[in-house]
C-alpha cells in the first residue's frame, strides 16, 4: 500500500491501479451481487490476469523468467498460464 502511494506521488499521477480497480469494480459489483452464483472473483481475476500477463511480457520483452520474477510467480506457473490465456510470445 505504502509502496503504491509512493509511486503514486512520486510521479504526479492523480490515482493509484486500487482507485481504478474500485472505481471500476464497483460498477460490475452492483451489477452482480443480485445473483446467487454472480462468480465475481473468478470473473475479476480472469479480467484482469490475461491483461497484466501480457502487460508485463510487453514489458520483459518476452523474457519469461524477468516477468515470472516481477510477477512473483514461479516461472513454471507462468509458462502454464500463458498456455492457458493463448498468450504468444514474440
Amino acid at each position: 500500500m505504502k509502496e503504491t502511494r509512493e509511486a503514486k506521488e512520486k510521479e504526479g499521477c492523480g490515482c493509484t491501479i486500487e482507485d481504478v480497480l474500485k472505481k471500476n469494480l464497483q460498477k460490475h459489483l452492483s451489477k452482480m451481487k443480485h445473483l446467487d452464483n454472480g462468480n465475481l472473483y473468478d470473473t475479476i481475476i480472469h479480467l484482469v490476469e490475461e491483461p497484466l500477463i501480457r502487460m508485463v511480457l510487453l514489458e520483459t520483452k518476452g523474457n519469461q523468467i524477468k516477468a515470472a520474477e516481477i510477477l512473483a510467480l514461479n516461472r513454471n506457473t507462468l509458462r502454464k498460464k500463458i498456455k492457458e490465456l493463448k498468450i504468444k510470445i514474440k
